[in-house]
């Protein structure tokens, strides 16, 4: 095969033949020129790892115009530094090609959401994905995850500092996504490694009192469905908004007034069997009612939802307009607005109502499905009774007490609870 320095004199020059002929650089080995009967030049480098006796291999460099032939001396003269280091260039176009593609950020999202986040974490993935995308993509797009760095994770967290609470879980989302890729081998050292989280947020101590639990009730009812009776049903039973959210008829029990809520759908992976009050069962028979059953429940399906496929989402949105109902009715009765609550606020609102009620502090952490506290350590091990009755008797009081706030008359019956339809 003929050799000479490959110059640009000499590429151009270069015609084709029948069949693809090879020009040979004479000074640098194994750098080529292919030239195809079509008249097509490329750049190409030919090695062998291991000898003589070893496999001979090429490498495409480039098309000649695409590279001019001073660029391909360069990239050739560095593959023949890689080779003589023991460095297969094929394997290293191969992890780079991988490096692009497989490793690039917005696609390994959903890979960590599909294989890791739907496992680890059954009751918050979606926000947890929604942080990411939301967040994350826009800012560090395809940069693949090798070559992330802590200014990436800066730039991501940047928008979201002055949200505390936000900005805390963006950060432990991204700590858990780089942990997972390491325990995957896709990378070797977290860009987070060694970085200071943000402030965690004050804790919460909210509580909404007896006037505002009743606007806010008020208000559910101008809400409508979905959000009308999901919050309702958030005061009565003082569960995670995504585990009611999420709610299937196939969970629920109108004869033995039950909600099974199955370990997969559970916050802190505890499966939990839920009593209903009777005006927890109320909302749900006036969820049924709308849907044409009378006096019975739907086998399956979601309690929420407005496609039939999907559970509800747009929280924000609706207690906005939850919010902006509220004012209406406060300042339409002449009555002190309502500081500013969280949906997560309900949940304690019932824990605080309860230990007013009297019940005991166990009853209220069986009925927050809580596994710290007075249900943890050695306690929660031997400690296996599982306060059913009492927690159906707690409900029942809650409800009462609701009612009470509603309709200021002080007696047992839950009518104003129960005349509510969804």
């Amino acid at each position: 095969m003929p050799t000479a320095r490959i110059t640009k004199t000499n590429v151009d020059a270069a015609q084709p033949e029948a069949k693809d002929w090879m020009l040979w650089d004479d000074r640098l080995g194994g750098f080529g020129l292919k030239v195809t009967p079509a008249g097509s030049k490329v750049y190409i480098f030919q090695y062998r790892m291991g000898g003589r006796g070893a496999k001979v291999r090429r490498f495409t460099i480039g098309r000649h115009g695409k590279l001019t032939t001073e660029s391909a001396r360069r990239k050739a003269e560095t593959l023949a530094l890689s080779v003589a280091n023991g460095v297969d260039p094929q394997r290293e176009k191969v992890r780079e090609v991988r490096k692009a593609i497989d490793l690039a950020f917005k696609p390994y999202v959903e890979r960590f959401y599909r294989d890791c986040l739907l496992k680890e974490w059954p009751a918050t993935h979606k926000y947890v994905q929604s942080l990411l995308v939301t967040y994350a993509v826009p800012v560090i797009g395809n940069t693949p995850l090798p070559d992330i760095t802590r200014k990436d994770i800066k730039a991501a967290l940047a928008p979201v500092l002055d949200k505390t609470a936000t900005a805390s879980n963006l950060f432990a989302v991204l700590r858990r996504m780089f942990s997972w890729a390491i325990e995957q081998e896709d990378i070797d050292r977290s860009p987070i490694e060694g970085m200071k989280p943000p402030p965690l947020p004050p804790s919460r101590d909210r509580v909404l009192s007896d006037e505002e639990l009743a606007l806010v009730w008020r208000g559910t009812v101008e809400l409508g469905y979905p959000f009308g009776p999901l919050v309702r049903l958030l005061i009565l039973t003082g569960a995670r908004r995504e585990e009611v959210a999420a709610m299937e008829w196939s969970e629920l029990d109108r004869t033995a007034a039950t909600w099974s809520l199955p370990a997969s759908r559970s916050k802190n992976a505890q499966a939990a069997e839920n009593a209903l009050s009777s005006a927890a069962v109320s909302v749900l028979d006036g969820l049924a009612q709308r849907i044409g059953i009378s006096g019975r429940w739907p086998r399956k399906g979601f309690v929420f939802s407005t496609t039939g496929e999907t559970s509800v989402s747009g929280y924000s949105r609706a207690k906005r307009r939850l919010d902006k109902i509220v004012v209406d009715l406060a300042s339409k009765d002449e009555q002190t607005l309502p500081d500013p609550w969280r949906l997560h606020d309900l949940r304690r609102t019932l824990a605080t109502g309860l230990q007013r009620l009297g019940v005991r502090l166990e009853v209220t952490e069986a009925v927050l499905n809580h596994v710290s506290g007075s249900r943890s350590g050695i306690v929660g091990i031997y400690q296996r009774h599982n306060w059913k009755d009492e927690k159906r008797a707690a409900l029942e009081a809650w409800a009462t007490h609701v009612d009470r706030v509603l309709t200021g008359v002080d007696d047992s019956n839950v009518v104003a609870l129960l005349e509510v339809r969804a």
